[in-house]
C-alpha cells in the first residue's frame, strides 16, 4: 500500500444517541483501503443533517459503513487499495463518502472522487459532494429539469437549497424557494433566487401560483414531507413532478388521487447514502463530464457558512440545528 500513513487517529465520534455534547474526540486505527478504495488524509469535512439524524440515533449507517459521521471530505490521497490506478496517490480530491469523514483518515471509493481544481480550494471542495451529487440527481435526474422550467426549492438557504439555486440557474432554470425569515429571503435572492417566499408570512401555494401566472411549477425539490406533500402538489401544474429527498416534516401524507390524476402529476423521492457504490460512481461519472467542467471554470461554487475545527463538531451540530446558517457548514480538520 503506497504511502502508508500513521498507524492511529482522531475522530469525532458518537459516544451514544443524543445532543451535539454526545460528538466527542476519539482514537481510532487508520483504516486501510480494500480494493477500489483510496485512502484521503482529511483536510475539510462537510456537515450535513444526515449526520445530525445520525448523532441523534435516527439514521444508523447503512451495512459496512464507518460508524463515524461525516459523508463528504475534501483531502490527499495518501494510500491506494488494490486496482486504484497509481496516479491517484497524492491527488487532492474531494469524495463522496457512506461515513467516517469527521477523522482525519477516511475511506472513499475511487470512482466518488471528483479533483479539487485550481482556485477551488479545500474547504469549499469539502461542501459539494454531498449537496451536488443529491441535487444533480434529484432536480435533474428523478426531476427531469429542463432549460425554461420552473423549479420550487424548500429551504433555500440550506446546503441543498444554495447548490440547487445556484446549479438551476447554471441550466436557464427559474427558481423560486422559501426560507423562514425576510433576511433568508433576501440572501436567497442574492444567491441566485428568482423568487423568494417567507412561509411564515405568507401561503407559499398561493404565493407560487401568483409568481407562475396561475400556471403552477414545474418541478418541487422538497425537504419537508407531512403535510407540505399535498400543498406541494397543488403548487404543481400540468405534468408536473413532486420530488422528496427528506422527512423532516413527518413521513406519512394523504394526498388527494383524483387531482394527481386529472393533472397527470409525479410524485418520487430518493436517498443517496446506502445506494450501491456503482449507482454512485455512475452518478460521479456523469457529473465530472456534466457539472464540473462549470466548476473548472469558476461558474460553480458552493455557498460556505461556516468552518469549525474538528474539535467542535457538537457546535457546528448546534449550529446547524438552530437553522440560522446560509449555505454549507464545514469542519477543518488538517492544520494549514
Amino acid at each position: 500500500m503506497p504511502g502508508d500513513p500513521a498507524e492511529t487517529m482522531i475522530a469525532m465520534a458518537i459516544a451514544e444517541p443524543g445532543g451535539p455534547e454526545v460528538l466527542r474526540a476519539e482514537q481510532r486505527p487508520v483504516p486501510r483501503p480494500g480494493a477500489g478504495q483510496v485512502l484521503i488524509r482529511t483536510a475539510y469535512a462537510g456537515v450535513n443533517r444526515p449526520d445530525v439524524l445520525q448523532r441523534q440515533g435516527l439514521y444508523p449507517p447503512p451495512p459496512g459503513a464507518s460508524d463515524i459521521p461525516g459523508l463528504e471530505i475534501s483531502g490527499e490521497i495518501v494510500a491506494l487499495g488494490e486496482g486504484v490506478e497509481a496516479e491517484m496517490l497524492g491527488r487532492q480530491v474531494c469524495a463522496l463518502v457512506s461515513g467516517g469523514g469527521y477523522a482525519q483518515y477516511c475511506l472513499a471509493r475511487a470512482g466518488h472522487c471528483l479533483p479539487v481544481p485550481d482556485g477551488l480550494g479545500l474547504a469549499k471542495a469539502a461542501a459539494f459532494p454531498e449537496t451536488l451529487f443529491t441535487v444533480w440527481h434529484n432536480v435533474f435526474g428523478r426531476g427531469w429539469a429542463r432549460e425554461g422550467e420552473t423549479l420550487l426549492v424548500h429551504g433555500g438557504t440550506s446546503g441543498i437549497g444554495t447548490m440547487a439555486i445556484k446549479l438551476a440557474k447554471l441550466f436557464d432554470i427559474e427558481v423560486i424557494v422559501t426560507c423562514g425569515s425576510d433576511e433568508k429571503c433576501a440572501a436567497a435572492l442574492r444567491i441566485g433566487a428568482d423568487h423568494a417566499i417567507n412561509y411564515k408570512a405568507d401561503d407559499f401555494v398561493a404565493a407560487v401560483k401568483e409568481i407562475t401566472g396561475g400556471r403552477g411549477a414545474d418541478l418541487v425539490l422538497d425537504m419537508v414531507a407531512g403535510d407540505y406533500t399535498q400543498r406541494n402538489l397543488d403548487c404543481l401544474g400540468e405534468d408536473g413532478r413532486l420530488v422528496t429527498i427528506a422527512v423532516l416534516g413527518g413521513a406519512k401524507a394523504t394526498i388527494n388521487m383524483a387531482k394527481l390524476m386529472v393533472r397527470r402529476q409525479t410524485v418520487t423521492g430518493s436517498t443517496l447514502r446506502a445506494r450501491p457504490d456503482a449507482f454512485k460512481a455512475l452518478l460521479a461519472d456523469e457529473i465530472a463530464q456534466t457539472v464540473w467542467p462549470l466548476v473548472e471554470e469558476g461558474r460553480l461554487a458552493p455557498e460556505l457558512d461556516r468552518v469549525f475545527p474538528l474539535a467542535e463538531a457538537g457546535e457546528a451540530h448546534r449550529c446547524m440545528e438552530a437553522g440560522e446558517h446560509i449555505g454549507k457548514i464545514v469542519l477543518q480538520v488538517a492544520d494549514g
